[in-house]
This record gives C-alpha cells, sequence and structure tokens, in this order.
C-alpha cells in the first residue's frame, strides 16, 4: 500500500507516561515556540499507559486545540513503541521527538529546522550542558554514547537526546524494537541519509520523576549489536555464523594437536588434562555454529522471496516509476 503524502510542514512526536504535572506547561511552551515558525503543524502525545491523570489533561488540551492529537496504549510498551506510534501517525514532512519532562527545551525546534534545511536527512540535538546527577545518569551516558560512536561508525556525542528532527522519508521507513529508538540517526546513516548534530538547551527536571536509570545501559548495548547485525549481515547470516564456527573447528584442531603432542612427546595421558573435552566441544560447536547458519540463511531467503522483498535501497531515479515491479522482484537474492 502506497503511503499517504504529508499534509503538514511540521509533526511533533511527545511520548508521555505519568507526566501529569507536566503535559500543561509543555502544550504550552510548544504552541508558543512552535506557534512562531509560521509553518502548519501538530503535536502527537503518545500516552504509554499512564497511570496517572496524565490521559485527562492530554484529553482536555485535544477537545479545545484540533492541532493537537492524542493515542492512548492499553499499557505500558515503552518509548521505542511510543515514538514508533507517533511516527505512524505523524503526517507532517518533518518529523520532531520531544521528552515530555520538560528537559528539552521545545524553542529549540527551530534550531533543527535551520539546520534541516541546509539538506542534512536528519538533526540530532547535543545535550552539551546535561541537567543530570554525574554518577547515574551524566557517566553510564558517556560510557554508552563512546561505545555506540565505536560499533556503529557514527560520531555523535548524544544519542540518547530525544530532541531531532527527521525528513518524513526517512524516518518512516524504519521499524523500532527494544530500545532502539536512539539508533535511527545510525539507521538513517547506514541508508546513505546525512546526519549533522547541533547543541541544544537541557535542563533540570521540575515535576515528576525519572523514568530512566543505570539499568538501561546493559539492554542499549545489546540492541546496539542487534542493530549492528541486521545492518551488516541481515542478507548474509551464514558470514557471522559460519564465521564462528570455522574458528571453532580451528580450535577443536589446535586442541587435538596439542593433545596429541602431550601424549607422544611429554607422555602425558588424555585423562590428565582437559583437551580431549575441549576438542569435542570446539568441533561440535563449530558445527552447531554452521547449522545455525545455514538455518538463518533458509529463514532471510524465506522472508525475502516470500514477500518480495529487495535487498537493496533505491535513493534517486531517473526516467523511472518509483512503483514500478522490479524486473527480478520475489526471484531470490542477488550475488554481493
Amino acid at each position: 500500500m502506497r503511503e499517504k503524502e504529508a499534509s503538514l510542514d511540521l509533526s511533533i512526536v511527545v511520548p508521555v507516561y505519568n507526566e501529569e504535572e507536566n503535559i500543561d506547561r509543555l502544550y504550552e511552551r510548544i504552541s508558543e515556540s512552535v506557534g512562531r515558525l509560521g509553518k502548519s503543524f501538530e503535536v502527537i502525545f503518545i500516552d504509554d499507559g499512564s497511570t496517572d491523570s496524565s490521559f485527562s489533561h492530554l484529553d482536555a488540551i485535544a477537545r479545545g486545540d484540533g492541532r493537537v492529537k492524542v493515542v492512548r496504549f492499553a499499557r505500558n510498551f515503552g518509548q521505542t513503541a511510543a515514538l514508533a506510534a507517533g511516527i505512524d501517525y505523524a503526517d507532517g514532512r518533518v518529523i520532531v521527538p520531544l521528552d515530555a519532562d520538560l528537559q528539552n527545551d521545545p524553542a529549540d525546534v527551530s534550531l533543527l529546522l535551520d539546520k534541516l534545511e541546509e539538506g542534512y536527512d536528519v538533526v540530532s540535538g547535543w545535550r552539551k550542558n546535561r541537567q543530570d546527577e554525574l554518577l547515574t545518569r551524566l557517566i553510564p551516558s558517556w560510557i554508552a554514547n563512546k561505545v555506540i560512536s565505536v560499533i556503529s561508525g557514527v560520531r555523535l556525542h548524544d544519542y540518547g537526546c530525544s530532541l531531532k528532527a527527521y525528513r518524513r522519508e526517512v524516518i518512516k521507513g524504519v521499524r523500532l524494537y527494544g530500545e532502539m529508538h536512539r539508533f535511527v540517526p545510525i539507521y538513517a546513516t547506514w541508508m546513505g541519509a546525512t546526519v549533522a548534530e547541533i547543541p541544544v538547551s537541557h535542563h533540570s527536571r521540575q515535576f515528576g520523576k525519572s523514568k530512566y536509570g543505570i539499568g538501561r545501559t546493559s539492554k542499549v548495548i545489546l540492541d546496539l549489536l542487534t542493530v549492528k547485525f541486521l545492518a551488516e549481515y541481515s542478507t548474509k547470516p551464514i558470514y557471522v555464523f559460519g564465521s564462528a564456527g570455522l574458528w571453532s573447528f580451528v580450535a577443536a584442531v589446535l586442541t587435538f594437536v596439542w593433545m596429541v603432542v602431550l601424549k607422544y612427546v611429554y607422555h602425558t595421558t588424555f585423562i590428565q588434562t582437559p583437551l580431549p573435552v575441549l576438542s569435542a566441544m570446539f568441533l561440535m560447536l563449530g558445527v552447531q555454529f554452521i547449522l545455525m547458519g545455514l538455518l538463518a540463511e533458509l529463514l532471510m531467503r524465506t522472508y525475502h522471496e516470500s514477500q518480495g522483498k529487495r535487498i537493496y535501497l533505491v535513493k534517486t531515479l531517473v526516467n523511472l516509476n518509483s512503483c514500478s515491479e522490479s524486473p527480478r522482484r520475489g526471484s531470490g537474492l542477488v550475488e554481493d
């Protein structure tokens, strides 16, 4: 099904979870700051299963302002799901996520849009003077940002800043899971988009309680590994599992050779060392990794071929219809 055309200049997407003290103030600041831009806009609040009176506040605001739209979840699904829902319902040519806790400043939206006008596809906010606690927020965030930059190859100072601006065509094709909302600039870069980063304001939380803690760091790292795997090996998983299997075979052979050397050169019986067990273990691991790789290959080929999905992304077409069928659509994967 073809995606509908954007009807507005700007969509502000705000995930909300138990922010009853902040909602009215946030709406006033968004209306004031974004209203001055002279652009048509909407504000989409995603109530992520709040257990306080957040939805009542949102409902009252929406009844008084047709630019405000509210999506209420049946239960708490997390920030990534809330952002994904906001993107799905957005009608703007530019989509700007924003936190509901008043730590992001809606006045900075104009800065993001100005940078976007320079030709970038994504502009990410950088909380350069971040107003959070050192041990529980700043240090874990600094470590996570460094690790993410090294693994992904995309150099940003602040992946966790929700305040970003995306061109519609860049973000509409992204599917988010887990804690992967912070990795959208990485997805965009891997898809050929241009990404910029600018400093934005950051305020200390005045009302409510932070929903984030140091325990999220491990989840972020695991999600990053998933993102890296999907980006590099989603169409060739045998390269990962097969490499691990081959190295396991090498370890099995080396262990076996050293075991034989110990037996016949140093007269050490097999039962005096763990080498026979290690050799057998590495051999079995190698077989399992190879079989897992083959199974993953079958799954990915079934996924692509059964749905006619392509393993490439076209940026520009000249004298061709973007909706035309591929001459090999559904015929399988192409060779690298």
